[in-house]
């Protein structure tokens, strides 16, 4: 298997990234799916997509949720609905956990992403306590399914997210790294964090950030990858270094604007694809 192959972040119908159409157009050969949602998971669908995935000689490496109520539209607003970490809509995304290993499975994929949320600071707490419950509850179901739980950086420090892991305590959960939500989310610099996350490090996005004037306050800028704050150049240095040999997968959201996002993404795919001829 090809070292770095590189990726996109991708959808079926409506949902974040971009169409199968221009993962053809641009060539590319695998992505990271956004899950669509109850009604669209049925056993024909799968089967559909797996046809034009066929057809098209492109693999999924991880199937990621997108739950319904979740919105990014500041940061108080996703410490509010994003992921497992909300008590309101808890039992319900669990049970929906399920069910989206179950659709990825019947699409051969064994990695199922996630943004849990932001994990509660106090691991004494009965909060903190029982997330650690219900992951270590979704990574059986998932094990026994052959499949991994890659959880995604970005709300926590790489302190808070190695302690957390280490407490759940399971040998296939893992985490996608992104870069730029480290700086999106004011957690921290990238670089130090991808090495002290390194052993659990399974997947990643290729997407960058400036940071915010009010670091964990406001939002930083997600801007096209290698113009910001993340160092592409260095991040796919220390990928190489602690031995990550998966899908470099590019994720730049601009749903408002397709025509931009296509040329953004092409711009990192240009811009991957000669790093790693320096590199490797």
């Amino acid at each position: 298997m090809e070292k770095w192959p590189v990726g996109v972040f991708a959808s079926i119908g409506t949902g974040l990234g971009v169409a199968l159409e221009v993962v053809e157009e641009l060539g590319i050969h695998t992505v990271q799916l956004c899950c669509p949602h109850r009604e669209q998971r049925t056993e024909e669908n799968a089967q559909k997509f797996l046809e034009k995935l066929s057809r098209i000689g492109v693999t999924i490496s991880v199937v990621f949720c997108d739950f319904q109520g979740e919105s990014y539209a500041s940061i108080p607003k996703t410490r509010e609905t994003i992921g497992l970490v909300p008590r309101e809509t808890r039992a319900a995304r669990k049970q929906e956990i399920r069910e989206i290993a179950d659709f990825a499975k019947v699409l051969g994929c064994d990695a199922i992403g996630i943004h849990i949320g932001f994990i509660p600071h106090d691991a004494t707490s009965s909060d903190y306590q029982e997330l650690v419950g219900i992951m270590r509850e979704l990574a059986d179901y998932l094990a026994a399914q052959g499949q991994r739980f890659h959880l995604e950086t970005g709300q926590e420090t790489a302190d808070q997210l190695r302690a957390f892991l280490t407490d759940v305590g399971r040998e296939n959960v893992f985490i996608n790294f992104d870069p730029a939500n480290m700086i999106l989310y004011g957690s921290g610099e990238p670089i130090p964090a991808l090495k002290q996350l390194r052993k659990w490090v399974r997947s990643c996005h290729c997407k960058d950030a400036r940071w915010s004037a009010n670091p964990g306050v406001d939002w930083g800028a997600e801007v096209p990858f290698g113009t910001g704050d993340v160092d592409a150049r260095m991040f796919l240095q220390t990928l190489h270094e602690i031995g990550y040999d998966g899908p470099l997968t590019i994720e730049r959201e601009i749903p408002a604007d397709p025509l931009r996002q296509k040329a953004e993404i092409l711009q990192a795919q240009t811009l991957i694809e000669t790093l790693k001829k320096e590199i490797l």
